[in-house]
């Protein structure tokens, strides 16, 4: 093969074209300098026939590179190596870039396959076993590196998998909340940010192959789906029972503002005691309507109990003079105490009794502490009206004596008994018969005691 008369200044084979390299921002690649082929100079490979032919000398054999014409045998020569020499660079630079740096496997084998074609078209004269074999280099070197890659996609896939699989884990453990327990507006929104999460990972991440990311995303649009069903079933119910609250606190409302001029002041204060209860049982209407329909009714409530008290106080003020009355009874009745002379007693009590009765009511904060007090005195009086009764009564008396006959026919027959024991010298019948003895003699003088106070 005759090659065309150069241009003065050949062009360069050059590097592979920018596509081949990834730009990368951070960190900034490491400078490159291609190394020049080791070994004998290039000329060394190649010599020129008598008619200007070149030939450069291979394992197989020599083939012709071409001709310059015109030029000496060693200008022929050293055009043809130069040549060699900046394919051998361009080899060794793509080296590096596939070592040194991140460049991609995709991009190396893209550079490699664009210098096997510059290779493969080239007319030059050099080492090719020496650059044949550097193209191996760099065909080892991007065989690692795209299986470094794939083992990093691997990881990155796996690593995304599982982020992706705590997404729709706590999104399926948000849908299964018992209704009862779920606070809507935080899980509301943390399904939306889970959503967010869901894209971010979708744009940013590891692609996962298609059937895992469509069973997730299954998974993941399932519990979305089943919240907001719950959801919305959640505030139709809601919306609901709210409505029916309304309805019936505005009835309670209107009962309450139609008693607030009422001066039944006792059942008035028990219907409203009942309202309230009928309140709290009514439900939560919404917050601005519960908040509104509260303020009518404790208003109306308010009213009426402000209209009590002021009463209430007026009868107070007017019932402190049947106070001092009071007071000074019941210094008369507990003087009665402790009761000596039942009678007396009897008979003083009922003309306390009697002015208490007429001196009327005294304010609300005294009446627990003088009807107390009054209680002590007629309960001691009560007390000791019983007991005399059951000292004085037939039948108590009778029960009594009964009790004691049977006690003393008891005790003698365990004595007989105890004097045959200490007879027969029977030890162990002798303890028992002293022990059953001595008991019965115990209840004896309890029940001899019991007739004695019925017989005065």
């Amino acid at each position: 093969m005759t090659e065309q008369t150069p241009k003065p200044t050949p062009p360069k084979p050059g590097p592979p074209s920018p596509a081949a390299v990834r730009k990368v921002a951070h960190p900034p690649a490491p400078a490159l300098t291609p190394a020049a082929p080791s070994g004998p100079p290039a000329e060394s490979f190649g010599r020129v026939a008598e008619d200007g032919t070149v030939f450069v000398r291979t394992p197989d054999g020599e083939r012709e590179v071409g001709a310059y014409p015109g030029a000496t045998p060693e200008e022929a020569l050293h055009y043809f190596a130069r040549k060699y020499d900046e394919l051998y660079a361009s080899a060794d630079l793509l080296h590096q870039r596939v070592t040194t740096t991140d460049l991609s496997g995709k991009d190396g084998a893209e550079g490699l396959a664009k210098l096997r074609e510059h290779c493969a078209e080239a007319n030059v004269v050099g080492d090719l076993a020496a650059l044949d074999a550097k193209i191996a280099e760099i065909e080892h070197a991007v065989t690692a590196r795209r299986e470094t890659e794939a083992a990093e996609r691997s990881a990155a896939r796996a690593a995304a998998a599982t982020e992706r699989e705590a997404i729709v884990a706590e999104a399926e453990k948000i849908a299964a909340q018992p209704e009862s327990k779920v606070q809507w507006k935080a899980s509301g929104a943390r399904m939306r940010e889970l959503l967010e999460e869901w894209k971010k990972h979708q744009r940013s991440g590891a692609r996962l192959d298609r059937e895992t990311e469509g069973a997730l995303w299954q998974r993941f649009s399932a519990a979305r789906n089943s919240f907001d069903k719950a959801r919305r079933v959640h505030f139709a119910q809601l919306e609901g029972s709210q409505a029916e609250a309304k309805a019936a606190k505005e009835a309670l409302v209107a009962e309450a503002e139609a008693m607030t001029t009422s001066t039944d002041w006792g059942s008035t204060a028990g219907a409203y005691k009942r309202l309230m209860d009928r309140w709290r049982q009514a439900g939560r209407a919404s917050r601005a309507d519960d908040d509104a329909l509260w303020e009518r009714f404790k208003a109306a409530q308010d009213a009426f109990f402000a209209a009590k008290d002021a009463v209430a106080a007026q009868e107070d003020e007017e019932y402190r003079a049947n106070l001092a009355v009071k007071e000074e009874l019941l210094k008369e009745a507990e003087a009665i105490l402790p009761v000596t002379d039942l009678d007396a007693a009897k008979a003083a009590l009922r003309a306390v009794q009697d002015k208490w009765d007429a001196a009327g009511r005294v304010p609300r904060a005294d009446v627990d502490r003088m009807e107390k007090g009054m209680r002590r005195v007629e309960q001691a009086v009560r007390d000791a009206d019983d007991k005399r009764w059951n000292q004085t009564n037939p039948e108590v008396a009778a029960r009594a004596q009964s009790m004691v006959d049977q006690l003393e026919a008891s005790v003698a027959s365990l004595r007989a008994d105890l004097e045959k024991a200490q007879a027969s010298g029977n030890e162990r019948k002798v303890k028992d018969a002293q022990a059953k003895l001595e008991a019965q003699e115990q209840w004896l003088a309890q029940a001899r005691g019991n007739l004695d106070e019925f017989s005065g």
